[in-house]
C-alpha cells in the first residue's frame, strides 16, 4: 500500500509537517510514503506516543543523514586526485553535518542502553516490523512493543522533547 504525503524540508533538511493552515509550498519538499515505516504503523494503531514516535523519527533522520545504512550500489561520488600510493588508499572525508549526525544517532543509541537499543534500531532505522525483530532477537512474542516504547521513551529524553 502506497500513501503518499508531501513534506516541506527546513534549512537543516529535516521533513516537517504541514500545519493547520494547510500545507505551504516550500523551496524544497520531499514525498513521503508513510506506510513504509513500522514506526508509522505504531502510531497510527496508537501503540505509540506522538512523543515517542518524534523521538523515533528524529533518530531515524540521523541514521539517514549520517548514511550509515549499507550501500546496494556504486558510490558516484568523485575519487579523490592524488599521487602516489599512501594517497590511493585514503578514504574520503564525510561532511561535517553528516559527522555531527553520527554523533547525535550514536549518543542516542547509547543513551537507550544496551538491552533496548537492538530493537530500537531494527524497527526504527533498519526498518524490519516488530514481529520480524522479536524472531532475529529472540524474545518470546508480543515483548517488542513493550521494549521498543521504553527505548523511544530515553530516547525522546535524550532529544529533550515534551
Amino acid at each position: 500500500m502506497r500513501l503518499l504525503v508531501e513534506r516541506s524540508i527546513d534549512e537543516s533538511g529535516v521533513a516537517r509537517k504541514a500545519d493547520a493552515r494547510g500545507p505551504a509550498r516550500a523551496a524544497r519538499s520531499v514525498t513521503v510514503n508513510l506506510a513504509e515505516s513500522p514506526l508509522t504503523w505504531l502510531r497510527s494503531r496508537g501503540l505509540v506516543s506522538a512523543r515517542q514516535f518524534e523521538a523515533g523519527e528524529r533518530l531515524r533522520s540521523d541514521y539517514e543523514r549520517a548514511q550509515l545504512a549499507p550501500r546496494v550500489t556504486m558510490r558516484w561520488e568523485a575519487m579523490p586526485v592524488a599521487r602516489g600510493r599512501r594517497a590511493a588508499d585514503a578514504p574520503l572525508d564525510p561532511t561535517d553535518s553528516q559527522l555531527a549526525a553520527k554523533q547525535r544517532f550514536d549518543a542516542a543509541i547509547a543513551e537507550a542502553g544496551r538491552g533496548l537499543a537492538d530493537i530500537l534500531w531494527r524497527v526504527v532505522c533498519a526498518g524490519e516490523g516488530v514481529a520480524v525483530a522479536e524472531r532475529a532477537l529472540g524474545w518470546p512474542v508480543r515483548s517488542g512493543k513493550l521494549v521498543l516504547g521504553l527505548a523511544l521513551d530515553r530516547v525522546a529524553d535524550h532529544y529533550r522533547l515534551p
